[in-house]
């Protein structure tokens, strides 16, 4: 195989699991922005938590609803769990790394906020920690995984969002992860403020 066709392959590959996720994750995508609208319009805000590139996913998305998406607006509050390097090693040296994202939840996380946790296996542990601590403090959960949804799926409860990309390939998980990011975006942009 070229190198050339080999590329090929990737965008083949990428745009045939995005075609096939719309299908499956057009609607809870629209309700999960919702209902992080419901929380934005009580006063509430977005943690966000996930590892290697889930972690720069959930910077992404913070920086997209802080600052702007594609339309001007006041800016909504999110937080990446993901940056604070003092923060993460106090806890990963003091505790244990699978605590670093839920002993933020438990400090920051406030009843009627959302965690969005990001993990492409479903099977993080920091992630699965900061879902229990989510729970804990009455806020909701829009998981972003993939495959079958890993050890998080059983965890989600009826009021949560499991938008479970269906493929193996971590790189096309990840792919679809900022497309729905994206859309997350726009809806919750054209919901606050209309549009076409």
């Amino acid at each position: 195989m070229t190198l050339t066709k080999r590329i090929r392959t990737h965008f083949d590959d990428s745009a045939a699991v995005k075609l096939h996720s719309k299908t499956v994750l057009a609607e809870p995508i629209a309700r999960a922005a919702q209902a992080m609208v419901d929380c934005f319009m009580h006063d509430g805000k977005v943690l966000a938590c996930g590892n290697g590139g889930s972690a720069a996913d959930c910077q992404h998305f913070a920086a997209e609803l802080i600052n702007r998406f594609e339309i001007e607006r006041p800016g909504l509050p999110a937080v990446a769990l993901t940056t604070d390097s003092s923060v993460l090693t106090a806890i990963a040296n003091d505790y244990d790394y699978r605590h670093i994202f839920a002993k933020q939840v438990r400090a920051l996380g406030m009843q009627g906020d959302v965690l969005i946790a990001i993990s492409t296996s479903g099977n993080s542990p920091s992630v699965v920690e900061a879902i229990h601590a989510a729970h804990e403090r009455g806020m909701r959960v829009v998981a972003l995984t993939g495959n079958d949804g890993g050890q998080i799926a059983p965890l989600l409860l009826e009021k949560d969002f499991n938008l479970c990309v269906p493929a193996k390939r971590t790189a096309r998980i990840q792919e679809v992860h900022l497309l729905t990011l994206h859309c997350l975006c726009d809806v919750i942009d054209h919901i606050l403020l209309g549009g076409e």
